[in-house]
């Protein structure tokens, strides 16, 4: 009993350590930013190599590991971050979460025998209409049956000469109208509620733009920071959009897209040239000639993610205070032709996130003010592994969000 709490206990820690560190890149059975980490403890058969790697994948690769460097240029030279904070204890802890959650998966007992969530849910989802098909059926039967019933004691009351009223048509009882009715009122109201709660959420919202912008090309293959477009990210509430001056800085010298073919949503091929010629109209630009920024005009993008006029959201507040990383809310961004929203951003996507995800607090002065944290967190009195939550410092109260 000793072992099984010690071994849950480890792997609790393992799920939060992997949820605050490594979910943004890694999924256990699926390929993501980088390689799906089932199996990872027997394609690296040292573990002091491993734990080396995952404290400093950049200075590991110096070291001229052959299968360091195969998966390096395997995901297209994307760096790795950085881990130092992380103990050898706690990266273990991880890895057994990792195991333990690929073993499970493999046995089919958390997501199917394919190991992917999504099809837990899937299961979930068909099970619940199988559930509903059969409740109506079973009405339909029971109602038939109660008008059998009726049909039968009249004709008993016939028989014995007993004199009773003749049967309700079934349209015409009142009892069956009204049960139906409430059984209406009811299926009605849940599904208006679910309507009206998800009304204005765009999840998978993907709009064609005036002009097609990859940030596959742009972000993953071409390793552009996305700080360098979105230049208010780190200095404000709105990330912004970049301006025609921005796209220019490039697109003075770089006429030609001679990249790999792109393809719309609909599987249709882009001329990437083409495209940046559309960019050209909008900054006023001719080819050969000096270019007159003041010609320029703004792009009319589609805006895709957008909150109700109540919800404030600093993104300066959690990319760089927090340290957030772009995919956590954005999605694989680094693999996306046309760009889509990846999340649903509900209060309670949001909630949640506050609730489980783990604050920055090293080596960050704007949470120096909370002297009692950093003095428990030395103490031993919080656990380092699982360390401070959002929630923890307020992240959920109502008065952060809307004001």
């Amino acid at each position: 009993m000793a072992v099984l709490f010690i071994n849950t206990a480890k792997a609790q820690d393992g799920k939060a350590l992997f949820s605050q560190n490594c979910a943004s890149c890694h999924a256990v059975n699926k390929k993501l930013t980088g390689p799906a980490l089932a199996g990872v403890e027997d394609r690296w058969p040292d573990k002091t190599k491993l734990h080396a790697w995952i404290h400093n994948s950049a200075a590991f690769l110096k070291t001229g590991d052959p299968y360091a460097n195969n998966l390096y240029n395997e995901f297209n030279k994307t760096a790795m971050n950085l881990f130092p904070q992380l103990a050898d204890k706690e990266i273990d802890a991880i890895l057994g979460y990792v195991k333990k959650t690929a073993s499970e998966a493999a046995a089919g007992s958390v997501a199917g025998a394919g190991g992917n969530p999504n099809d837990a849910k899937n299961g979930e989802s068909d099970n619940s209409l199988l559930f509903g098909l059969l409740t109506l059926i079973l009405a339909v039967i029971a109602l038939v049956l109660l008008q059998v019933n009726s049909n039968l004691k009249k004709l008993a009351d016939d028989k014995e000469g007993v004199i009773s009223a003749e049967p309700i048509p079934f349209w015409k009882n009142k009892s069956y109208i009204a049960m139906i009715v409430v059984i209406l009122f009811i299926v009605g109201g849940f599904y208006t509620t679910k309507g009206a709660i998800g009304f204005g959420r765009t999840k998978n919202y993907q709009p064609k733009q005036p002009i097609y912008y990859s940030h596959k090309v742009h972000a993953g293959i071409n390793q552009i920071n996305c700080q360098y477009c979105h230049i208010g990210v780190y200095q404000g509430k709105q990330a912004t959009i970049p301006s025609v001056n921005i796209c220019m800085n490039c697109h003075m010298a770089i006429n030609e897209y001679k990249g790999e073919k792109l393809y719309t949503e609909e599987g249709e091929e882009v001329n990437g040239t083409a495209q940046i010629k559309e960019l050209y109209k909008y900054a006023g630009f001719e080819e050969g000639k000096p270019w007159d920024a003041t010609k320029a005009k703004p792009i009319e993008w589609v805006r895709i993610h957008n909150l109700p006029d109540h919800v404030y959201f600093n993104h300066a507040q959690h990319v760089k205070a927090g340290q957030v990383a772009c995919q956590t809310c954005h999605g694989e961004i680094q693999k996306m032709g046309e760009v889509k929203q990846f999340a649903e951003l509900s209060m309670g996507w949001c909630v949640n996130c506050h609730r489980e995800t783990k604050v920055q607090f090293k080596d960050n002065g704007f949470y120096s003010i909370y002297e009692k944290y950093h003095a428990d967190l030395k103490s031993g009195k919080l656990d380092s592994t699982k360390g401070v939550t959002v929630e923890m410092i307020g992240g959920t109260e109502c008065q952060k969000c809307h004001y």
